[in-house]
């Protein structure tokens, strides 16, 4: 009889998935399936379950595709391809004896060409193709819900390996852009007051590919079809720079195996100040062109507190000296973003008040037309126009943002608050049922 132990080391990848000593999400995952993941795997696959994930082994996942495991376990056991790096991919075809070359071949099938069905790879040995049919998945997120607006916006609500649910966006454009919005973290804990996402609070960091599966999925989808991925915004649930870390490992990938260029990758904050020098110094480091967009939506500290709690703590001075410091580090034009909302901030006063706070700025200005929420009794402004004139008229460039999947609650976290919602409301009718029948 096999000995069952962990599986963190199966599905673990490094230290850098885990935030704050809390563990990764596929240790998370493991923790849950470890009464059954005897049946699937040897003893010498699997890893105490209290270590925390380390570098993979993936000679190990090559020892346990053999005849002491049934042909084809399930899905949750099998190895994540969008979850490897080139190197990765690399290491576990060479254990299986085949020549390098093939790391290639797989990866334009799913990258270059979008296909996901390992039985139609024909320039791939049909021996290989049955090998990776029976082991290996593309993609671990699994689509909870799907909802495609009349502009063609498709937003998707995933659920992840414990079950958490997150969102990300597809929205396309008459340019033929195709930009996805990808969440960074589980709900998210700054507290905007007109966010879903911030009404929601913080659940979990998102491993870092977690969050590039989410662009990566959308990437091959738009190429099975002929198209491509053009721009990923970090916009989605959660603020990016509290998952520092991931984010940017993520951002590298998203680079490297989409081929999306660094100025066609935007990281939205709502204003860490000490992480935004951080990410300064990473891109001149790094010679990343990466585009910063900060949500700032109020030009008195007064106004933007009472909406935004992180300005209680990095105030609009500390806020634009952190703004200046990128631009000298940089030279990069920095994105301001504008909710408008009626009565509140979208008068011309407020405009020119905003002119001044950005002035000697390398800027631009996104005016948003706010998505209402539940939580929050604002509303879309229809001054929009007027805003943008008085912006122009203090040298400060603006435009509206095109308004994007209006009719499937596509503003951020509006998806996931509904799901979250409906799920407790079934967890407690199933409980009254139990007490009826007890």
């Amino acid at each position: 009889m096999q000995q069952t132990c962990g599986y963190s080391e199966y599905l673990g990848k490094t230290n850098r998935d885990l935030m704050g000593g809390a563990q990764s999400s596929r240790a998370l995952c493991v923790a849950s399936a470890l009464p059954h993941a005897g049946a699937f795997l040897p003893a010498r696959v699997l890893v105490a379950a209290s270590r925390p994930p380390s570098l993979v082994r993936l000679s190990r996942f090559v020892r346990a595709c053999s005849s002491d495991i049934p042909p084809s376990p399930p899905s949750a056991f099998r190895l994540n391809l969008l979850g490897c790096t080139h190197d990765e991919l690399l290491a576990l075809l060479t254990e299986w004896r085949q020549p390098k070359f093939r790391a290639k071949q797989l990866r334009e099938w799913v990258y270059e060409r979008g296909e996901t069905d390992f039985g139609v790879m024909a320039n791939l040995p049909l021996a290989l193709r049955a090998k990776l049919a029976a082991h290996v998945k593309v993609g671990g997120l699994q689509v909870e819900q799907e909802q495609l607006s009349q502009d063609g916006t498709v937003k998707r609500l995933w659920r992840l390996g414990d079950g958490a649910l997150i969102e990300s966006v597809l929205m396309p454009y008459d340019d033929f852009r195709r930009t996805a919005c990808i969440s960074s973290q589980v709900g998210c804990a700054m507290g905007c007051t007109f966010c879903a996402t911030g009404q929601m609070g913080f659940s979990r960091q998102l491993t870092s590919d977690e969050i590039f599966e989410q662009a990566a999925r959308f990437a091959i989808e738009l190429k099975s079809r002929g198209e491509r991925l053009s721009n990923v915004v970090f916009m989605g649930m959660g603020e990016p720079f509290r998952n520092f870390d991931a984010v940017m490992d993520a951002v590298r990938r998203i680079r490297s195996d989409l081929g999306i260029g660094s100025r066609h990758i935007t990281i939205s904050t709502v204003g860490l100040v000490p992480e935004i020098r951080k990410f300064a110094d990473l891109c001149a480091e790094e010679n990343l062109s990466l585009q910063l967009a900060i949500s700032l939506h109020q030009s008195s500290d007064a106004a933007r507190s009472a909406i935004m709690p992180v300005n209680r703590k990095y105030d609009l001075t500390q806020l634009l000296e952190a703004c200046r410091y990128y631009e000298a580090r940089c030279g990069r034009r920095i994105t301001f973003e504008w909710a408008l909302i009626a009565g509140e901030n979208d008068s011309t006063e407020e405009a020119e008040a905003l002119g001044k706070l950005l002035r000697g700025i390398k800027c631009h200005v996104n005016l948003i037309p706010l998505n209402p929420t539940k939580g929050y009794g604002g509303a879309p402004s229809g001054n929009a126009q007027a805003f943008v004139a008085q912006l122009g008229w203090s040298g400060i460039p603006a435009t509206v943002r095109v308004r994007r999947g209006i009719d499937i609650d596509a503003g951020c976290g509006q998806l996931a608050e509904e799901a979250s919602k409906e799920a407790a409301k079934r967890r407690l009718e199933a409980k009254a049922v139990g007490r009826c029948g007890a």
